[in-house]
């Protein structure tokens, strides 16, 4: 599937999903708590399917999403207690996942460096997701 044809999901609908998580499942990304790398070899690909994406249009005139990054309490981009931040990077350039088992909502997206491609992972902690609004 590709990403163009998944549907926004909002951070309301993100919490949501979140919430529905139960435990009666190993899945393997649940220690995923901060950003964590997952090659294609670790991703459980036959339980975690896509439900949407956190991907935005671009605005008219605009390049490319922003990379800032949204930290009011100090975090760090790989911190666990990080916000989830979805108008900020990472989120922006995510993709939303749910495990089929235990119906847990997983963040993944592909950091691109100079001679490196990173695939990464982070559950999502109802918690600590934060709407569109707080970007002023």
């Amino acid at each position: 599937m590709s990403n163009k044809n998944l549907q926004l999901i909002s951070a309301e609908e993100l919490h949501a999903m979140a919430t529905q998580m139960h435990d009666n499942c190993t899945c393997a990304l649940k220690i995923c708590k901060g950003w964590e790398s997952v090659p294609d070899a670790r991703w459980p690909a036959d339980q975690m399917h896509a439900v949407g994406t956190l991907r935005q249009e671009l605005p008219e005139g605009q390049m490319e999403l922003t990379f800032e990054e949204f930290h009011p309490n100090g975090t760090r981009y790989d911190s666990s207690n990080a916000p989830i931040a979805v108008d900020y990077f990472p989120y922006n350039r995510c993709d939303v996942f749910k495990c089929s088992t235990c119906q847990c909502a997983v963040l993944k997206y592909t950091e691109f460096g100079g001679y490196y491609v990173d695939t990464r992972a982070r559950l999502v902690d109802p918690e600590m997701i934060v709407a569109r609004s707080a970007k002023a």
